[in-house]
């Protein structure tokens, strides 16, 4: 009988799963979760073996465990064999997408970061929060962690450059314990309840009686309020300062991502490629080899060509065109016609359960009949949502929406980590004003924050006008930055309604509310499936998060 026909003796009794001799198993133990099923995980220990797997998977009529046997098992080399033979001879980009890496960067500036974050595809991102992280650590006495660029340090501009960097960590550092106070005598932990475990129920602060529910109290207020003081103080800090980024991705989006940092303008963004490079050599080799060979160094040239044939079209071309100087926060650019955008979303979300119509027919079926009928269709697509995380099908993708947004670079950084959309950005500059929080005059912080951007906005227009990608090291956080997002509607409430929830940036939160409204303003009916935007107000955001983490914590004992 088969290993290919034969019943597994010991398995689910299907005739078409493998059956394997107890040497067999033996051999496929530790790289196979189980070898009785037909589905099963691959475990097998080195990634480019798991990846060629896959790959071959496609190639042969053989079970994959079957594969493994008869050409890897007693073949070390052949996962890697197998790639150059894909990857060189055939060219099989897909294939590189079966590789996967986790990759830690430590200490690169927020400049860094955003230009390999900009990558959308393939890859996941998590950095180090501004909102629970003081960035106030130094390295030694006096030394803040900020990126010592090095262009900048070989020019004459340095000392202005440290100087500028180091009055943003001395001001923000000193105003941290200055906020901290500043909320707690504002908003004093008495004026809020928490849980009470003799009472089954919140309780002002005050009354609680339990050592045990105090302390509890006392840790949610305080993590609460020095969130708080660390967002509205993040402004302080410079895009230099140096920040954690993991990545997780696959070996055709990491190819990629090297090539475009092997070729960019910053020498921080090509070390960090080089390195990169090496570590990657180390986990996927045969996944990243191209990203800086001759393949990898075309790819570098088409961009710089591409990059230079606009720049000097957009000086030709926009040489007379002063710069916004009073930009609105979001402004909704371009949108759909109302009545088009109801049609084209009621029509597909009929065309999935039409029987054989075509998307033209009933297109024009929707858009004769009447307004209360196309509304009724509308609104039954998402009549059943219980939360945000049940978000609308597909049919919302159909409409596309473009906002210009000039908001703080802090918040940008936010807004940046949704995938989803396409984003265009400037360089990062001064040019454009500030936002201060009113706490931050509130606390008696004002002199000392205006001080500070003064100082980065001198530092910044003397370095641009030699090294104008350079100089966006220097710019705090609180300096507003023009980009555009354009997204469909899915996307849209996806983003609007995660970044409205109580515990959201109180900046990031307002904008999100003012796009809803616009979106509102130009699409009602399509905008009540948009139905988790917070639209109100908090002092201390996190506070009712905290106290969730809090039970969960308790509760898990």
């Amino acid at each position: 009988m088969s290993a290919a026909t034969s019943t597994a003796a010991d398995g689910d009794g299907d005739p078409f799963v493998d059956h394997f001799s107890e040497e067999e198993k033996k051999e496929l133990k530790g790289h196979f979760s189980n070898t009785e099923r037909n589905v099963f995980a691959i475990t097998t220990p080195r990634q480019v073996d798991r990846g060629a797997l896959m790959s071959r998977y496609s190639r042969t009529d053989k079970s994959m465990r079957r594969v493994f046997l008869d050409e890897f098992a007693r073949n070390p080399g052949r996962g890697e064999e197998f790639y150059r033979k894909v990857l060189l001879e055939y060219g099989d980009d897909s294939v590189a997408e079966l590789g996967e890496a986790q990759i830690a960067l430590e200490g690169i500036s927020n400049v860094a970061a955003k230009k390999i974050e900009d990558r959308r595809i393939g890859l996941s991102y998590l950095e180090k929060s501004s909102r629970y992280v003081p960035f106030d650590q130094q390295v030694a006495p006096g030394v803040y962690r900020y990126c010592r660029e090095e262009r900048i340090m070989a020019s004459r501009h340095a000392d202005l450059y440290l100087r500028s960097c180091d009055l943003s960590f001395a001001t923000y550092s000193r105003a941290i314990p200055k906020m901290v106070a500043y909320l707690k005598e504002r908003e004093p932990i008495t004026g809020f309840s928490f849980w009470d475990s003799a009472s089954g129920r919140e309780t002002l602060y005050g009354n609680l009686h339990e050592e045990k529910d105090i302390r509890a109290a006392e840790r949610i207020y305080n993590a609460t309020v020095r969130a708080k003081a660390l967002d509205l103080l993040r402004g302080l800090l410079p895009a230099s300062t140096l920040t954690n980024v993991g990545i997780t991705g696959n070996g055709r989006a990491f190819e990629y991502l090297l090539s475009i940092m092997h070729g960019s303008r910053l020498a921080e963004v090509r070390s960090l490629a080089g390195k990169m490079f090496d570590e990657l050599q180390e986990v996927i080799p045969s996944f990243v080899r191209r990203a800086n060979n001759r393949h990898g160094q075309a790819l570098q040239a088409y961009f710089a060509k591409t990059e230079e044939a606009v720049r000097a079209l957009a000086q030709k071309h926009l040489a007379g065109v002063a710069a916004d100087s009073d930009p609105a926060a979001v402004r909704l650019l371009e949108y759909e016609d109302n009545l088009l955008a109801e049609v084209r979303v009621a029509s597909a979300i009929l065309y999935s359960q039409a029987a054989g119509q075509s998307l033209a027919d009933i297109s024009s079926r929707v858009r004769a009949m009447p307004a209360a009928d196309r509304h009724e269709i509308i609104n039954a697509y998402t009549q059943f949502r219980e939360n945000r995380r049940q978000r609308p099908g597909r049919a919302f993708e159909v409409v596309d929406y473009t906002f210009e947004l000039f908001t703080n670079f802090g918040m940008f950084r936010d807004l940046h980590r949704h995938r989803v959309l396409t984003m265009e950005r400037q360089l990062l500059s001064t040019r454009h004003g500030y936002d201060m929080p009113a706490e931050i005059d509130d606390a008696g912080l004002a002199k000392e924050f205006q001080e500070c951007m003064a100082s980065s906005k001198d530092a910044h227009m003397q370095i641009s006008a030699e090294m104008p990608e350079e100089a966006q090291y220097v710019v705090n956080f609180a300096y507003r930055y023009p980009y555009f997002l354009k997204m469909n509607l899915r996307e849209a409430c996806h983003m609007i309604e995660l970044r409205t929830v109580p515990q959201g940036h109180p900046d990031y939160r307002a904008v999100c509310q003012q796009m809803y409204s616009q979106i509102k303003a130009a699409h009602p009916v399509l905008a009540q499936g948009l139905k988790f935007v917070d639209m109100n107000l908090y002092q201390l955001e996190r506070l009712e998060s905290e106290k969730k983490t809090e039970r969960k914590r308790q509760d898990a004992g």
